[in-house]
Order: structure tokens, then sequence, then C-alpha cells
């Protein structure tokens, strides 16, 4: 080994999703969006002023703060926004998990928490989920150094029961507990309701997902003064100018239009319904899901199989190749035509098999 090599800092990287190009391709395999942004997006964007980009965009980013409180009902002083939601948990990492305890998460989560905690030298532990993959709020009723864990769960779709969500801040009233709700907007009731009882509780979401702004790595938690100031000096110790100016405007356009965010909303819902049902007649199993994904397994094909059969058709699904995960495919909801190309050639592929 070259000497300098021992100071390198060394990390297992999180692995995203494939981004494939093609003509042709039906792409679930991220749980992006199917729809695009809101009009006004489109139209703030048209209409930007591009010499804007020669100069720093605002710090504080206090449009977008301001357009978020005001539509949670928070106060400015309440909401952090980052690039992405990634950008603010692992902020939120660095900023609240200095304990010598261990901090938890489920075994089977998001695989970014692990990468994190590692990369920061924070010391974790992994309770596992129950055999039908849901979170057992008991064990996180014990010393810790930090909670957080995503609600609904991914790669499950599961989502937690505000009681019970609630019944893990209750217990832990002496560290921070995160609740990660990047699909929260697709079913169940958020846990910002609990943020003005529970001052160590942060609510982390995201525009990648409901709000079809993926592209745009746009981030935000809320949660008491005292915790968003924390996230604020961090930051500013890091990199003040996180957040770029044209998503500060468009992602400000986005939360504007209401009206259109919740028709897609339903539109996603009323999909993966249907597409719940289409599944269960294909001989799939599969927690259900709150989310705009499907956590399937068939009961005699296996996934890895039908992932590289889907693949070579240019349709693009999740497959997770580790200890529980690897009889399943995650499924993004997409619009009505790509779920019936997706079904279409499982009916026949799987007829093929029988």
């Amino acid at each position: 080994m070259i000497a300098w090599e021992a100071n390198i800092r060394r990390v297992v990287p999180y692995v995203p999703g494939d981004q494939p190009k093609g003509d042709r391709l039906v792409k679930l395999n991220t749980n992006e969006n199917p729809y695009p942004p809101a009009p006004g997006v489109r139209k703030a964007l048209l209409e930007m002023d591009y010499d804007r980009l020669r100069k720093y965009p605002d710090p504080i980013a206090s449009d977008l703060v301001d357009v978020l409180a005001e539509y949670y009902g928070l106060g400015s002083d309440q909401v952090f926004v980052g690039v992405g939601s990634d950008d603010v948990i692992a902020m939120s990492f660095l900023t609240f998990f200095n304990s010598a305890k261990p901090i938890l998460f489920p075994d089977v989560s998001y695989s970014f928490y692990k990468v994190w905690a590692d990369l920061f030298r924070i010391p974790f532990e992994t309770p596992a989920l129950d055999a039908a993959f849901r979170i057992c709020p008991e064990d996180y009723f014990k010393e810790n150094g930090g909670i957080i864990f995503p609600n609904p769960n991914a790669p499950t779709g599961l989502y937690l029961p505000l009681d019970q969500v609630e019944a893990i801040i209750r217990r832990n009233p002496d560290v921070i507990v995160i609740v990660d709700e990047a699909y929260i907007d697709f079913g169940g009731t958020s846990a910002l309701k609990l943020i003005e009882t529970y001052d160590n509780l942060l609510v982390v979401q995201t525009f990648s997902k409901s709000r079809s702004m993926a592209g745009l790595r746009i981030g935000f938690a809320m949660g008491n003064p005292q915790l968003i100031k924390a996230l604020n000096d961090v930051k500013y110790s890091y990199n003040s100018y996180t957040m770029n100016m044209p998503s500060l405007v468009l992602g400000k356009e986005a939360v504007k239009d209401d009206t259109y965010f919740k028709e897609t909303l339903k539109k996603i819902i009323d999909t993966r319904e249907r597409s719940k049902k289409r599944l269960r007649e294909l001989g799939f199993t599969f927690p259900d899901s709150m989310s705009n994904f499907i956590f399937a397994s068939h009961k005699t094909v296996p996934a890895a199989e039908i992932f590289e059969a889907l693949r070579k058709e240019q349709i693009y699904v999740r497959y997770f190749k580790q200890p529980r995960l690897d009889d399943s495919l995650r499924i993004s909801i997409g619009t009505e035509e790509e779920m019936n190309v997706l079904f279409g050639f499982l009916e026949h592929y799987l007829a093929e098999r029988a």
C-alpha cells in the first residue's frame, strides 16, 4: 500500500437504480413520478431570467422556505431545505447523531442509512422487521443515539400507523427521531402534526416522488426552530449555497399548484390499486403498499429470472440481490400505458413458464 492510501476514508457506497437510455423503454425502477411537474413549473422555466445564473442563489432559500411553511401551516423557522432528501438526511446525521450510543434503523429499509452511518463513523444497530416486513415499535424502546425510519418504508411500501410512530417518539425523548416521509403523499398520515408536541421530532420529505421533480433535487425537513437552526448551522459550516436558483424558483411553483398535485397523486394511487389486483391475478404476492411502488414476489418464478426477462424487453424494475429481498421485485407505478406494457409481457412470459 502507498503511504497516503492509509488516510483515505473508505466506505461501501450506495448503489442507485439504473438510469437506462432508449427509445421504447418502460422505466419502473427508481420510483420517479410518471407525470410531468405542475404547469406553473414549465411556465416559470420558460420565463426564467438566465442572467440570474451568474449570481449566487439566496443562501437561506427564503422564497421556497416561506411557501413550504405556508403550505404546511408552519413558521419559516420550522423548515429546512436541501439538495434532495438525501442531502437533508445526510446533514441531519451530521447534526444530530453524535452520541457514542448506536442509532437505530430497520434492517430492511433505505440502504443509504447504513452508508451515511459508515461514512460519518456513527455506530448503529438495525432491528429486524418481522416476518411480514413490519416495523416493531418495541424494538426502538431501548437506549440509543437516535432513530430514523422511512414511513411508508422502502422497499416494502408498508405504512406504520401514526399511533405507533408516536409511541416510538414518546419513548425516546432524549434523542432525535427522524421520520423519512419520501412516500407519505401516496398513503397514510404524516407525522407532521406531532412536531408541536415533540421537540425531538424531525420530519423529512422530498419533491422527487409526489411532486415530479427528481431531476431538480429538492428535499426539506420540518421540526421545531431549534432543530432547524442546528441544521442550518451545520449547512453554513459545510456549504452556504446548497440550493441552486432554478430549484428555488421552480420548487416554489410546484408547491403553489395544489390542484395539479392532488390530481396527479390520485392518478398514481388509482393505478397502484389496479396494479395490485392485476399482480395478484398473475400469481404475485406483496405487502400492501402505501407508496408509489409495489414490492412483489412471484409464487413460482424467481425474481432474478423475471428481472432479467423484463430487462431484455427494456422494461426496468428494481432487483435487490441481498438477504430477505432477493425474491422480490420493486415495481414503480408508471402511467396506465406503462403498467399495461408490463402486465402484457408478464402475462405472456409467465404463461410460457407454467
